[in-house]
């Protein structure tokens, strides 16, 4: 998988991307993850990517041109099967879109900053808009790397352990169930039993009923999802 990243602050993504299950993907060649700068697209001498909106008001918007020319390199260069703009009114993402993208091959994450991008990228250029929560970041850098690590994680491969991502909360729309490990006895706090026991069938099945309990409580519309 490839993912090209479309950012004027390529720098943001160092710390999310140089540790961890991104690295270790990375170096065993499963994805690979592009950082374009929008300034290196400026075709003005100062490397300008914002202006004043038209009719006024506050704050800058990211020029058309710089971002235009970056995507059409890209798509002269190879097919994507999405490109995707990184905005609080967006599609809410969420883990079914995530499974979905970690079956493409090739995709583009725009980040937006300031005000916005001008609305003819969206209109001619975007085929996808998400946003990873109902609040205002200062750009789309950081919800860019919420949207590569919960994808990239359910590509085979990525994880060692690869039946992992399939009791990740979310999966068949219910929270994971809790989870305990050493010691067995911590100040009176004690693992439940039947986590002890050795009886799959009535494990699982325990599991299951906390999974559905939790969700209950905590997501209940999950549960009402197709």
């Amino acid at each position: 998988m490839r993912i090209d990243i479309l950012t004027i602050f390529p720098e943001m993504f160092a710390g999310p991307f140089d540790h961890s299950i991104i690295k270790r993907a990375m170096e065993k060649k499963v994805i690979e993850i592009h950082l374009h700068n929008f300034r290196d697209y400026a075709t003005d001498k100062h490397k300008k990517v914002d202006d004043y909106p038209y009719s006024g008001g506050a704050g800058m918007v990211m020029m058309i041109e710089p971002i235009a020319l970056c995507i059409d390199q890209l798509k002269n260069e190879r097919d994507y099967d999405e490109i995707i703009y990184l905005s609080p009114d967006g599609y809410l993402f969420d883990h079914k879109m995530a499974n979905h993208y970690s079956t493409y091959t090739n995709i583009i994450l725009l980040c937006g900053h300031y005000k916005g991008i001008d609305e003819r990228i969206r209109e001619n250029y975007i085929t996808k808009e998400i946003s990873v929560g109902n609040y205002v970041l200062s750009g789309g850098e950081l919800a860019a790397a919420v949207v590569c690590d919960s994808i990239i994680r359910l590509i085979p491969g990525v994880l060692s352990d690869e039946t992992s991502a399939l009791s990740d909360s979310f999966q068949d729309n219910l929270i994971s169930p809790p989870v305990y490990t050493r010691p067995y006895d911590y100040r009176g706090m004690k693992v439940p039993d039947i986590l002890l026991s050795g009886n799959d069938k009535e494990i699982n099945k325990w599991k299951t009923e906390k999974a559905i309990e939790r969700t209950k409580i905590r997501r209940p519309g999950l549960l009402d999802d197709d």
